[in-house]
């Protein structure tokens, strides 16, 4: 068992947990992810790692309550635990000889970059960030990015934080303005990622793109994860979860990704229904 010893609600749907797992936090790294099973009738569900602490022995995760499994990671409380927490899986961040770095992240894909920005800011690098949201509302992280960024840009679709417009936008003024980057990396949601690869392709700027496909055992054998890259099948759980983000095929990604959504929706119903029962009686 895996004990929860922090809970904090980072706005309306998402949430962070520091868990308790001293040998995945010994281990992890940026750009890896974990697997974890709420309880043991419980899905497993890989989610990113975005902190770890090895003097403390802990993991820290943020996700976004999208489907039953989250709804019911939500409800537990501090003090509480979690049956199963495997990892660190999936391939670290590859951040040595980078000088000068663009770290684009998107909604709750922020939570992913933040450890990324962070390690090559603590490496020497000069990180450039830009984090979009939809609202105000929705933001997170803000103060961490700051901290751990050479440069900061904050866009918001609706303009009410930050600038208007989108994370594309941003990127491509920095890019005219004359900034020259080493590598660019996104991470966030795929339509968003597709764009920011499409953008950087017309520049021939390197860019990484981080993949979060269903997973179910996180060793390669379900092939549940797979992806194809430069026309070859990929599986982000042990071949990522980064790849080159010019060779994706985000299409086909968002395509199988659109897949599960009325599945994640009516599991997410059961268990608000379940956990109102449970209140009422």
């Amino acid at each position: 068992m895996y004990r929860i010893v922090k809970r904090k609600e980072l706005n309306p749907t998402v949430t962070l947990l520091e868990v308790e797992a001293p040998m995945v936090a010994k281990k992890a790294k940026p750009g890896q992810f974990i697997i974890l099973r709420v309880d043991e009738q419980g899905e497993r569900i890989p989610l990113t790692i975005a902190g770890s602490d090895p003097a403390r022995g802990t993991v820290t995760i943020i996700f976004q309550i999208v489907g039953g499994t989250t709804e019911k990671l939500n409800h537990i409380e501090e003090g509480g635990h979690l049956a199963d927490f495997v990892g660190p899986l999936g391939r670290a961040t590859e951040i040595e000889g980078l000088r000068k770095v663009a770290v684009v992240g998107g909604g709750v894909g922020s939570a992913i970059a933040f450890p990324v920005a962070k390690a090559l800011h603590e490496a020497g690098a000069e990180v450039h960030t830009i984090v979009g949201f939809r609202t105000k509302d929705l933001v997170i992280l803000e103060d961490e990015f700051r901290q751990n960024s050479s440069r900061f840009v904050l866009m918001s679709d609706d303009g009410s934080v930050g600038e208007k417009g989108l994370v594309t936008d941003a990127l491509r003024s920095l890019i005219e303005s004359g900034e020259q980057y080493d590598e660019i990396i996104t991470i966030g949601p795929l339509i968003m990622m597709k764009f920011v690869s499409l953008l950087t392709k017309e520049y021939g700027i390197k860019t990484i793109a981080s993949m979060n496909p269903v997973m179910i055992d996180g060793t390669g054998m379900c092939g549940g994860c797979r992806l194809t890259v430069g026309g070859k099948t990929k599986f982000a759980c042990v071949d990522g979860p980064e790849f080159d983000a010019h060779e994706i095929d985000f299409d086909e990604a968002m395509e199988r990704s659109a897949m599960y959504r009325t599945f994640e929706h009516h599991k997410h119903e059961e268990s608000c229904n379940l956990y109102k029962q449970e209140v009422q009686n």
